[in-house]
């Protein structure tokens, strides 16, 4: 199986697990699940799919030498998303604002009653294993460490929004290293500013004022169907489009729900005023502080600047946004 990725360029995939896995129902409806949820109307034209970002961490990990379980375990990442990613936090009672955690809470559950693990049975693999993240540090860690998928998203994004050249993406694959289950970098040069670039998104991309009116916005779109009944909950785990196309068919009657489409679709001008609002939300905020080789040890860019060391504190608190809608 050959793929043409926007970063790593021709992926030729030959395990015949990740081929069955990438074939199954769970991993293709990733195809028609955006990334960041609903930014088209925000960023046009810069977005880009769960199954691209999920077969670039299964790369990734395949790349720097991560065992076959740990690169089953990138691939599935993310197949417990629903339609529009992490907009789902802010349609459903009790959802994770600060922390977009509806995914990862289901994702066990989830992945058991899926094809996924038939297939991982026929290969004779433990699927308690391959969900215990703990088994997978290279896959997965806490923030402000960087992991594979955070290193992929982020590349990803630079390429996808035109903020970095694939050839500057090869740059932080070329400085990029492993040892003992931890990533780094082997400079600090090249540590700080892939810290930089991550800051950059997160500012603008990750938590910025577009991503904070887009999560409220399909949130309560998500909302006004699922009180009304035009969707169930289940439907969430269709398609983006298939569960547009199921709400959208209310527009005409439905004076609320069309407000809340002209919303999420930039229609409405949104702005941030902390003294004049309707809406008082957060969103996750993401910043990374990587390891990088100094004269033969590993030390984190924090430890060098302590202009970093802030900027780290400030940035793993989520942000906050008092959304104002024009009527």
């Amino acid at each position: 199986m050959e793929i043409n990725d926007r970063v790593y360029g021709l992926i030729n995939i030959e395990e015949p697990i990740i081929i069955d896995l990438i074939n199954t129902r769970t991993m293709q409806r990733l195809k028609n699940i955006e990334q960041s949820g609903y930014q088209e109307p925000y960023f046009p034209g810069c977005t880009f799919k769960r199954f691209e970002h999920s077969v670039g961490v299964y790369w990734l990990l395949k790349l720097y030498g991560a065992s076959l379980e740990e690169q089953i375990a990138g691939l599935i990442h993310d197949v417990s998303h629903a339609a529009f990613s992490h907009c789902v936090d802010y349609a459903l009672e009790g959802g994770d604002e600060k922390g977009q955690s509806h995914q990862d809470n289901i994702h066990d559950d989830f992945v058991k009653n899926s094809d996924i693990a038939p297939v991982l049975e026929k290969y004779g693999f433990d699927l308690k294993f391959i969900l215990n993240d703990d088994n997978f540090p290279l896959k997965e860690n806490s923030l402000p460490d960087i992991c594979a998928d955070r290193i992929d998203y982020a590349l990803r994004t630079a390429c996808s929004y035109q903020k970095m050249t694939v050839e500057e993406a090869g740059y932080y694959l070329k400085n990029l290293l492993v040892k003992e289950k931890s990533w780094y970098f082997n400079s600090f040069e090249a540590a700080k500013r892939f810290a930089g670039l991550f800051e950059e998104l997160n500012k603008i991309y990750f938590a910025g004022l577009p991503s904070a009116i887009m999560h409220r916005t399909v949130g309560d779109y998500l909302k006004r169907a699922l009180q009304q009944k035009y969707i169930t909950k289940q439907d969430l785990y269709m398609t983006d489009q298939e569960v547009l196309d199921k709400i959208n068919m209310h527009l005409s009657d439905d004076a609320e729900l069309r407000i809340c489409f002209d919303r999420m679709n930039n229609k409405i001008k949104t702005n941030n005023n902390p003294s004049d609002y309707d809406v008082h939300i957060f969103t996750k905020s993401r910043v990374i502080d990587p390891l990088f080789l100094d004269n033969g040890s590993l030390s984190r860019v924090s430890d060098r600047s302590s202009e970093w060391r802030m900027a780290v504190a400030s940035n793993l608190l989520p942000k906050e946004y008092f959304l104002k809608f024009e009527r």
